[in-house]
Formats: C-alpha cells, structure tokens, sequence
C-alpha cells in the first residue's frame, strides 16, 4: 500500500513510518500540518492515509479538516483518523459520503501493531475501523434518531459492532451468537432503518454511519 503519515510529533510519526514499513508497505509522504496534509493528499492520492486530529498551525482540528477536504475532492480517499480526541462534529462530516474507506481510532486504544496495520488495511480496502470510544460518542444522540429507536438493544449492539469493522462471524463470537442469528438480526435492522441490505458488509456498515450521523 502507499500511505501518508500526518502527525506533528517526529518521534510518533518516525515510528509510524518505521513500523508501516516493517510490514512492507510504502510510506510516500509525511506531514506535520494541516496544509502540508492537504498538500500531500492531494499530490499522492495514496491507498490510505493515517491523520491525527489535532495538527498545527492552530492545534485543533487541522487534520480532520483536511482529511475532509481531500474527501470532498477526491471521493473515496480512504483515510484513518488516529488521535487522542473524538472531535464530534468534524467526525460526522468526515463518515457523511459513506463512500470509501474510513477509520477513526484513539492512540490509546491501539495496543499492538497488528491491530494497528489490520485497521489500515481495512480501511485501505474500503472498510471500516472504528474504536467503540467513538462510536458511543457519534451515537450518544440515539433518541433523536426515530430509525434508532425502533432498533432493540441486541440489534444496536449489532450495529455498534459492524462499525467497528468486525464480520457477521467476530461479532457472533462476541455477543454469543451464531452467525446465522446475527444475519438476521442485521437483516432486520436494515429493514428498520431504511437501508437496502448488501452483500458487502464494509458498505453497509458505511451506509448506516451515513444514516446515523445526518443531522
């Protein structure tokens, strides 16, 4: 894959880098602000890229914005937000197309680098990569949703753990189901939000964080 790395911090970046290419992938671009992450997407229009939040030259949500941005020009960039903060508002914006890949993780919930490359790759591939610590932030306004409120709460855990990015088969494994049972269960919630039910699993889980994140 050929990547961009965006993070202010040389000794973090430095260490993405390294790492992304022990496991053979290509690092085609860094970044340390929110123009030169622009500048580099842009440019590079790579398979995926890694951005935190939080860039300079203001500190705030430079990174997220320019993600957007690149988004919004070139449809489908896949692009996996790593940072220490849920910026609430800017992370709807970015899941709002439901086209390509996309993935919002916090630093801290990265425990080792397998899961780290997985989510990249994932990602790269059209898929999701959600860390639940967002998830529950971008869904805490469930009752204003009527489509989700209709869900019961085994299909809501459901929902949280598609956007996660976990197969029918993970998420069986984890709430103690078959995945049979789980298919039917994502069937039905589908039926309830209004969404067409498709055989690939990362579109439909992009389908309903578009659906849950209009405003």
């Amino acid at each position: 894959m050929r990547i961009v790395v965006a993070e202010d911090l040389y000794l973090l970046r430095d260490g993405m880098v390294r790492l992304i290419e022990a496991y053979g992938h290509q690092v085609v671009a860094t970044a340390a602000t929110g123009p030169e992450t622009l500048d580099a997407l842009r440019t590079w229009q790579p398979d995926v890229s890694v951005i935190d939040v939080r860039l300079p030259p203001n500190q705030s949500d430079e990174g997220l914005r320019a993600a957007i941005a690149a988004r919004g020009e070139m449809p489908g960039l896949p692009v996996l937000i790593l940072s220490q903060h849920v910026e609430q508002l800017y992370a709807r914006e970015l899941l709002a197309d439901g086209s390509g890949g996309v993935g919002y993780l916090l630093k801290e919930s990265v425990f080792d680098a397998d899961q780290f490359i997985g989510a990249l790759e994932r990602v790269a591939g059209g898929g999701t990569a959600m860390d639940p610590a967002v998830i529950a932030k971008l869904l805490s306004n469930r009752s204003a949703n009527r489509g989700l409120e209709r869900l019961t709460e085994r299909e809501y855990s459901v929902l949280g753990l598609m956007a996660e990015g976990l197969s029918n088969r993970a998420i069986g494994r984890r709430l103690f189901l078959s995945e049979s049972a789980v298919g039917k269960y994502t069937t039905s919630m589908f039926g309830k939000l209004g969404i067409a039910a498709d055989d690939d699993s990362n579109r439909r889980v992009l389908a309903v964080l578009t659906y849950l994140n209009k405003s």
